[in-house]
């Protein structure tokens, strides 16, 4: 007998539709699966068989086939698991056929019968058009990322038998209902507030405008000044992330298995933190089978690189195209996919191999030498992919004895929400949403400057020899400056504010 279950795959980021046709048939026992399955759906036939049986039903010694179609793309995971179990319960008679052809199925299955949970629920909920099903059937872990698109009904299950007893009718499983907004305006709560930072005044400013226009950042300074403490804080003055952000955001989590156990929306911005010894592939995406990069895995939210150096300059050249266009694409023989990738890149270094060649207390032992090999390990068109530079100094004793009242996260949120609340208007009409996105038309149009900032800029540019990147980054942040003032022109004193944060195209270090 032949039967035929309708279930979901993941490729790259986006879910396609995949039948299941099961066909039972007299010959030597086997289980055959045919239509491009990977080792995982491959080792599908011995879960399914442990889990029939260890349910109470017969696993059929005959000849069974199992067909994955479309045949030409290859079906990956272990979420195929629940529906070829209900194919060869159906093809033998121990289930209704009738029924499966209503609902969706997705769920990895334990030997003991058990629905384990999946990845890309949220991703395939989001793919199914409206009312071709009567709802999808997946793991009760997974239920709440699911239902959060309200587009089919939710049926959560945990077991084979509460399945097939639910298809059958001998019990009823009520569809998840939830609220959507609910989830979505529980609140962002952080372990760690900018309150928390001692001095560094200069640097709080640099990150204040960085997160206020979405521009990539640069934290320089000795061993133990407050660079990694600085960045970590920094998501706690971001804007909120909007419903639509966050759903993308959640769909990114959820097809690398990141969404925790009856986790819902992720409502936190993103904050990627690599190691050093990370590869090209772990950070921008891609292997045999693409996946998506540290970098994709930070869109909307942000990726730090501490000590920046010590990754390998192969690496680092890997992160100049998304820095550009935001997306990563991934090339291979069969396809090409492509993963969005708009984060803000946030770095942080020592200024030498040893960290003291700027601090005024501490001898750096390094030579000249070393020193240039050390900061030549970053690439002159990477750095210029990073808006601002901030030097991070050592803090002075009296910093850190005394206890003055520090501005908190909240406070400097305010700022940074207003200003991007500014420029969301400015681009209402565009898909951008932050100064740190303008190309250089729009850069033209929105960043005209007055006689004297023209003056003051040509002077830097000549004395500096900044590029014509370095440049466009200037008047970005003079805008974003200027948002952050609420003027609608760019001031003199703005655009010299946003020459300060240009420091590595002095090459002191030279």
């Amino acid at each position: 007998m032949l039967s035929k279950i309708y279930s979901y795959g993941i490729s790259g980021l986006e879910a396609y539709p995949v039948t299941i046709e099961v066909d039972v048939s007299n010959g030597l026992p086997a289980t055959i699966i045919v239509g491009l399955p990977d080792n995982a759906v491959k080792e599908s036939k011995e879960r399914v068989r442990a889990a029939i049986k260890k349910s109470g039903y017969k696993f059929s010694a005959q000849r069974i086939t199992v067909n994955l179609s479309p045949a030409d793309i290859k079906k990956e995971g272990s979420s195929f698991d629940l529906a070829i179990a209900l194919g060869v319960l159906a093809a033998t008679e121990q289930c209704n056929p009738e029924f499966l052809k209503d609902f969706l199925i997705l769920g990895q299955l334990s030997l003991d019968g058990h629905i384990q949970p999946i990845q890309g629920s949220l991703t395939i909920a989001l793919s199914i058009p409206p009312k071709k099903f009567r709802g999808i059937i997946l793991p009760a872990a997974n239920a709440v990322e699911a239902a959060v698109t309200e587009r089919v009904p939710i049926y959560p299950v945990r077991s084979l038998t509460e399945v097939v007893n639910f298809l059958q009718a001998v019990e009823s499983i009520d569809p998840l209902t939830i609220d959507p907004g609910a989830l979505f305006n529980r609140g962002n709560h952080y372990d760690m507030d900018f309150s928390d930072v001692k001095g560094q005044t200069h640097v709080k400013r640099g990150l204040e405008i960085a997160a206020a226009g979405g521009h990539n950042c640069l934290l320089i300074g000795p061993p133990g000044s407050g660079k990694t403490m600085l960045a970590k804080r920094l998501a706690t003055i971001l804007p909120d992330m909007t419903f639509d952000e966050s759903l993308e955001t959640t769909k990114i989590h959820s097809v690398v298995g990141l969404i925790p156990p009856n986790g819902g929306l992720l409502t936190q911005r993103p904050f990627r933190s690599p190691h050093h010894t990370a590869s090209d592939v772990a950070l921008v995406g891609g292997g045999s089978i693409p996946k998506p990069g540290e970098v994709t895995l930070s869109h909307n939210g942000i990726l730090f690189l501490d000590e920046l150096p010590e990754f390998n300059r192969n690496v680092l050249e890997a992160l100049r195209q998304p820095l550009e266009d935001h997306h990563v694409t991934i090339a291979r023989a069969t396809k090409t996919l492509r993963f969005p990738a708009q984060c803000m890149l946030v770095c942080a270094m020592n200024p030498c191999p040893c960290g003291w060649y700027t601090d005024p207390k501490k001898n750096c032992q390094c030579s000249p030498h070393q020193i240039q090999k050390y900061m030549g390990k970053i690439s002159g068109p990477l750095l210029d992919r990073i808006d601002i530079h901030l030097d991070v100094p050592s803090l002075k004793s009296i910093e850190l004895l005394s206890a003055p009242p520090n501005e908190s996260s909240k406070d400097i949120k305010s700022r940074t929400t207003r200003a991007r609340d500014i420029q969301q208007e400015r681009f209402a009409k565009t898909s951008l949403f932050a100064n740190a996105q303008m190309t250089h038309r729009q850069i033209k149009e929105h960043c005209q400057l007055n006689d004297d900032s023209k003056k003051l800029l040509k002077r830097a540019i000549d004395e500096l020899g900044l590029s014509a990147r370095a440049h466009d980054k200037i008047l970005k942040i003079s805008r974003t400056i200027a948002d952050l003032d609420e003027k609608t022109a760019i001031l003199t004193e703005h655009v010299a504010e946003a020459i300060q944060y240009r420091s590595l195209d002095r090459n002191w270090w030279a």
